[in-house]
């Protein structure tokens, strides 16, 4: 009898301590936090066509861009439907980490240069925010002389050559082939040749993949402007919404974008406020921009 019992005290102690080791185990797995999978290349590049995406550039890495206007396709053979007449932007951007990236460029239209930084403050993932969010914020400087001539504009003072941009970019990746993005924006313009110093505006873009290395691209900014707001571009010109579709081609280190535009400036100051033909009624102008990184970093980084 006393062994026995013995016995059973023994297996009950052995039984318990198994099921503790298991409840162990058990709050371990619970307690240890489930690895996220972030979503990646929700656009091929920092740029849609005209205005930036939530991509930012990789730590110490360098983007080298160009970006080129032509004329009014509608212009006519005598210019060459657009060809004999263009802007361009040359533009750097570094990144300074994964999340933060600067950038300067500079274009011929009235002899601009911009400073930005873009922040990355949330990535779409599977265990985690259903968005990627980034943060942009740019100053936009005229650095053309001031002429004697009525068209042109008079600066006082250096800080009437300031225009600022100020976006959150907000975006998310459905499929392999579908990415949309909102681009809520704020301008505010210095000196404008007629119309509101600040201009609220929202856009919208998306990309949809025909194959492994080629998107077809759209975008489209809504001003919102009163009745009595009547914006025009230098010149007296009036202004219209920037339209843009166009095609992203990837090619290795390189990324090729093709496409038909109703502004020929490249930045958010232009585009916003001096896009100056009506895109559905032929003022398209033809353009591309072309990318390409260099690394400056030996060591492979892993995602954060």
């Amino acid at each position: 009898m006393k062994n026995s019992v013995l016995f059973f005290l023994l297996a009950f102690v052995c039984l318990s301590q198994t099921a503790r080791a298991q409840d162990d185990d058990l709050l371990k797995s619970l307690d240890q936090p489930t690895s996220k999978t972030f979503t990646s290349a929700t656009f091929k590049g920092t740029r849609l066509i005209n205005g930036h995406t939530v991509e930012t550039v990789k730590g110490k890495h360098l983007d080298f861009l160009i970006s080129h206007r032509f004329g009014r396709l509608n212009s006519g053979v005598d210019n060459f439907y657009g060809l004999d007449e263009a802007s361009i932007r040359l533009g750097l951007e570094y990144g300074i980490t994964d999340r933060l990236t600067a950038g300067v460029g500079r274009s011929n239209i009235q002899k601009t240069v911009d400073l930005y930084l873009k922040y990355r403050l949330l990535r779409q993932s599977t265990q985690g925010s259903l968005l990627s969010v980034t943060l942009f914020a740019s100053d936009a400087i005229v650095t053309e002389p001031t002429r004697s001539n009525a068209s042109s504009t008079l600066y006082y003072n250096n800080g009437e050559r300031q225009n600022w941009t100020f976006q959150a970019l907000i975006a998310r990746k459905f499929s392999d082939r579908f990415s949309l993005q909102l681009m809520p924006t704020l301008l505010t313009l210095a000196k404008p040749e007629q119309g509101p110093k600040a201009i609220p505006a929202v856009g919208i873009g998306g990309r949809f993949k025909i194959s492994k290395r080629v998107s077809i691209n759209a975008e489209y900014y809504a001003r919102f402007l009163s009745e009595s707001d009547q914006l025009t571009a230098p010149g007296g010109v009036k202004s219209y919404n920037a339209v843009a579709v166009g095609v992203d081609i990837e090619t290795g280190g390189h990324v090729f974008q093709l496409h038909f535009t109703n502004s020929q400036g490249m930045i958010e100051k232009q585009f916003l406020s001096q896009a100056t033909g009506n895109f559905f009624k032929g003022d398209i102008h033809y353009g591309f921009n072309i990318s390409r990184t260099f690394s400056f970093d030996r060591k492979t980084k892993k995602d954060w």
